[in-house]
């Protein structure tokens, strides 16, 4: 594609997205199929967008004192592509704008257009984080790497590893999960015959760790309580070597339709969709007192995961964050009821917020006296690195500008 037509394209592409009425992703997928454009293309507008989504209130500064439509300028700032490409498809006005764009020093900016975070956002990390807030914000202004998790039921790591070094993928070992890694790139999985044979399934490091936390075995009745698209689902089902019974529970047939095929890759056999009307529904009520594990990873604000969906920080707002806690307080309630005595709850949000993590779990436990709080240190298996490093004052804190992950919270109860 000639660089003026994919420059407009990207401009045309962030007025949709801009309006925030749908996830970014959602809405590039969408654009890039109608539109039938080629992998680089498709990548060039994913990572403008993406880009322009990272560093928002920056470039909405700088191109205050451009020319244009505000979305080409915005494009002309994010564009994923080598600078020659670019300035092919500018006019010589816009290439001197760009110019003394590229000589703003990070030293006269303001904060709010370093760290690129709403206020409301800002008011309430920077209190709790200190001196390792600007840390936590450039991290959250960078993209994510890739990680996978090797399904053991069909693969070794140190072998998936050697394999990915044939292709050309360098991947590392990631330093908390046994089942993880990690690639710089983010090349095509779906071609590969390891993704294909079910032996690797993209999963973030944290969201591993959630399912070694849970700690589920062989034989057990266990629930993923919001499974969404099943990737703990998966994960657990493989701790529990395809034995036992495993639920996973959603409110939305159309993301338990998304766990079919990785399902089937997956070889698991113990795995059992069932799709929910809510939290208070019959299927539910008849668990009561059966169950060995739940696993409720809730609904949340996903702030912890702005690595990979910036869009995330403008579409959330303080009253979208008080409304989820109000569904992550029901949620919580209605999956404890299913826990047997002995039987262990895990919560878990992709977060940073305390309202939505420690709130809730101090919320749970007083109303709950018939469960105890557990150390995740001392439920996480003992060869696991650095065990202690990721939990603080009773809770799993997972922290992308400290351990490389997403953000992630989980607290773990006992019933009595």
């Amino acid at each position: 594609m000639h660089p003026k037509a994919l420059l407009e394209g990207a401009a045309e592409l962030l007025k949709l997205v801009l309006r925030f009425d749908h996830p970014a992703d959602a809405v590039v997928s969408r654009y890039v199929r109608e539109h039938r454009l080629g992998p680089r293309e498709r990548a060039t507008m994913a990572e403008t967008v993406y880009a322009v989504l990272r560093r928002k209130i920056l470039f909405t500064y700088l191109a205050q004192s451009g020319s244009g439509p505000m979305e080409r300028r915005l494009a002309i700032l994010g564009f994923a592509a080598p600078r020659d490409f670019l300035l092919s498809a500018l006019g010589p006005q816009e290439k001197l704008w760009l110019q003394q764009c590229d000589q703003v020093q990070p030293t006269e900016l303001m904060d709010l257009h370093r760290h690129n975070l709403p206020q409301w956002l800002v008011d309430l990390l920077k209190p709790e984080l200190g001196d390792e807030f600007d840390a936590l914000a450039d991290s959250l202004g960078r993209s994510a790497g890739l990680d996978l998790r090797v399904n053991l039921l069909k693969a070794k790591r140190a072998d998936v590893q050697r394999d990915l070094a044939r292709l050309g993928i360098a991947a590392e070992v990631t330093p908390y999960s046994p089942w993880g890694l990690r690639l710089s790139d983010k090349p095509a999985l779906n071609q590969w015959e390891l993704f294909k044979q079910g032996a690797i399934e993209v999963q973030d490091e944290g969201s591993q760790l959630l399912a070694l936390l849970l700690d589920a075995r062989r034989g057990e009745m266990v629930v993923d309580f919001c499974a969404g698209a099943g990737g703990k689902t998966l994960a657990i089902g493989a701790a529990m070597r395809s034995t036992g019974r495993l639920y996973a529970f959603d409110t939305s047939a159309h993301r338990l339709d998304a766990l079919k095929p990785r399902l089937a890759r997956s070889g698991l056999s113990n795995v059992h969709p069932v799709a929910i009307a809510h939290e208070r529904d019959d299927r539910i009520k008849r668990l009561s007192g059966k169950i060995d594990r739940v696993l409720v990873d809730a609904p949340c604000s996903g702030l912890g995961t702005l690595r990979r969906n910036p869009d995330l920080k403008w579409r959330q707002s303080p009253q979208s964050v008080d409304e989820l806690v109000l569904k992550q307080q029901a949620i919580l309630a209605s999956a404890a009821r299913m826990l047997k005595p002995g039987g262990r709850l895990v919560y878990a949000t992709c977060s940073l917020l305390r309202s939505e993590n420690e709130g809730v779990a101090e919320q749970f436990a007083q109303a709950h006296p018939d469960f105890q709080a557990l150390d995740p240190a001392t439920c996480l298996p003992d060869e696991l690195m650095d065990r202690a490093g990721l939990c603080r004052a009773g809770y799993l804190r997972l922290w992308p500008h400290r351990h490389r992950t997403d953000g992630f919270f989980a607290a773990v109860w006992q019933r009595r």
